[in-house]
């Protein structure tokens, strides 16, 4: 082989290795972090950076990738653990877990299982909130009781560089015996409201009763008192128009009575028979006369 043509191989290739090492150099260089995620860069085992989304670079051969690390939120898988409540009553409470990682160095450096760290602190957590409410707080307080959980779970993982974001209570079990305990109260709570219903409204219906028999007492004393000041007031003007010389005119009104009197008597629908006392006969005469003197 000619020694042009050598010298022309041998520099062609040393521009092809020269181009492959750049190459090399710039895809250590460079590191695209997607947005979902976090780079923890490592320079001769040691935390030296962590690069977020986007375009990074960084030194070839000394850096080196150590962890990707999702930021992603995540859930844990929903678990079950006993507690105690205050009034001595078993419980069996299923959580869920969700988070996500914030500070990667630390949830890299500072733990190792972070998933198995967060189930055995919301364990305990979760006995010790119970412990301080008595069943009937549970049951009827588990939004506030999910807010105290996330409460201390948040304080308890800050120094794991991570975020709970959302600490569920999704179920609170009892045993059969306290199921059947728990039936049998409700039932008789359920039991004593009817008989209360009921009993208020017998005694409402008794009051509308009294109440009725009062008002219509009133009504009619007040129209027997009526009825008395009418009869007054035509007793006392009877006894002045006597007084004032109208005995004749008060005679003449009660023959007028009687004349009345006699033709209701008289009236009536077919053959009939009315016999009239003595008494009555001269009652009439007198009116008769009364009405003669009246004419003239």
């Amino acid at each position: 082989m000619p020694p042009e043509i050598a010298e022309l191989l041998t520099r062609n290739l040393t521009i092809i290795i020269l181009a492959v090492v750049v190459l090399i150099v710039i895809g250590r260089a460079v590191r695209i972090v997607p947005q979902s995620e976090k780079f923890v860069i490592e320079r001769f085992g040691r935390l030296h950076a962590v690069l977020g989304p986007g375009i990074n670079f960084i030194v070839p051969f000394l850096d080196r990738v150590a962890h990707r690390i999702s930021v992603l939120e995540r859930q844990l898988p929903s678990t079950n653990q006993d507690a105690i409540t205050k009034d001595n009553v078993l419980v069996q409470v299923e959580t869920s877990v969700f988070y996500r990682i914030t500070e990667p160095e630390k949830t890299v450096y500072r733990i190792r299982d972070i998933d198995a760290a967060i189930s055995t602190t919301v364990a305990g957590i979760v006995r010790s909130e119970i412990g301080t409410m008595e069943l009937d707080q549970v049951q009827s307080n588990r939004a506030q009781l999910i807010d105290r959980i996330r409460d201390s779970l948040a304080n308890t993982v800050d120094d794991w560089g991570i975020e709970v974001t959302r600490a569920e209570i999704l179920d609170v079990n009892l045993d059969q015996a306290t199921r059947a305990a728990m039936l049998q109260q409700l039932n008789a709570e359920r039991a004593r409201r009817a008989q209360v219903t009921e009993a208020e409204g017998k005694r409402r219906a008794t009051e509308l009763a009294a109440d009725g028999e009062l008002y219509a007492a009133e009504q009619v004393a007040k129209a027997r008192r009526i009825l008395a000041e009418a009869e007054a007031f035509a007793t006392s003007t009877l006894a002045a128009a006597i007084r004032d010389g109208g005995l004749e005119a008060a005679q003449y009104q009660v023959a007028m009575k009687q004349v009345e009197v006699l033709g209701e008597v008289g009236k009536g629908a077919g053959k009939q028979t009315v016999l009239i006392p003595a008494s009555a006969l001269e009652a009439f005469g007198n009116a008769f006369n009364l009405l003669k003197g009246a004419g003239k």
